[in-house]
């Protein structure tokens, strides 16, 4: 998550923030050409294998509201499925601030399949009923 890097004539080295578990291990991932050469500062496994997926490919969870229509709450909280590459993110709240869906919406209904075609939906994260005015 947090990132900053050093580099030395030889070999580079990232230091991030784990996000896997509530400890917050500093990592640091020394990379020689951009080969991940060692993983240092980590407690449990997620950590080692967080710091290897940060470094080569950011991925993030989106949350979000959509528009709704006939709810008795004006915005939908979505999430995604699964996490997506992270220079998506913000195309991916664009394409959701277009979305306009009509209740009722059950918690996990899909909202928005198969999204760039990762294999990753958005759902929704509650239940929505209807305005019954």
């Amino acid at each position: 998550m947090n990132q900053t890097t050093e580099t030395t004539t030889e070999t580079t080295i990232s230091h991030y923030l784990c996000i896997g578990c509530p400890l917050g291990c500093r990592l640091e991932v020394e990379a020689d050409n951009g080969h991940i050469v060692e993983v240092r500062g980590f407690t449990c496994k997620r950590g080692e294998e967080y710091a290897k997926q940060e470094h080569t490919e950011p991925r993030r969870m989106v949350t979000t509201t959509v528009r709704v229509n006939n709810g008795i709450w004006a915005k939908l909280p979505v999430k995604t499925t699964a996490a997506i590459p992270k220079e998506k993110v913000i195309e991916l709240c664009q394409q959701l601030r277009q979305v306009n869906v009509t209740a009722p919406i059950h918690i996990g209904d899909t909202i928005l399949s198969n999204v760039f075609d990762l294999g990753v939906d958005v759902v929704a994260s509650r239940d929505m009923p209807t305005d019954q005015n």
